[in-house]
């Protein structure tokens, strides 16, 4: 029996297996279960399938699930893309630290 049962659950259509599934058995990276749902809500599966935790990028699918299992929002991907707004006040945000701390290296840089 595996330590870890994996599954793919994706609002996609069936064709997206070209996207999700291909990439991950190239990595050597096994999934036990893929389910591509095609616009049907994933707390159903989720009912059914029980999972210790859901990872997923999108908020909605977040909300969708609350209750079902332990929720995990991941902030990458199309759905996640930051606002104009968004990086204006983390360029403030960044220069208003560096004014703090004049003498200090920057660990990183904002570029957008």
């Amino acid at each position: 029996k595996p330590v870890l049962r994996t599954a793919i659950i994706t609002a996609r259509n069936a064709p997206a297996h070209e996207r999700v599934v291909t990439p991950l058995r190239e990595w050597g990276i096994e999934v036990d279960e893929v389910f591509f749902l095609g616009g049907i809500e994933k707390r159903r599966i989720l009912e059914e399938f029980k999972p210790h935790v859901f990872f997923d990028d999108q908020l909605d699918h977040i909300k969708g699930a609350a209750g079902v299992a332990p929720c995990v929002h991941v902030p990458f991907g199309v759905a996640n893309l930051p606002t104009p707004e968004l990086i204006e006040q983390a360029r403030r945000e960044f220069a208003q630290v560096m004014q703090q701390a004049p003498d200090t290296e920057p660990e990183m840089e904002i570029n957008g």
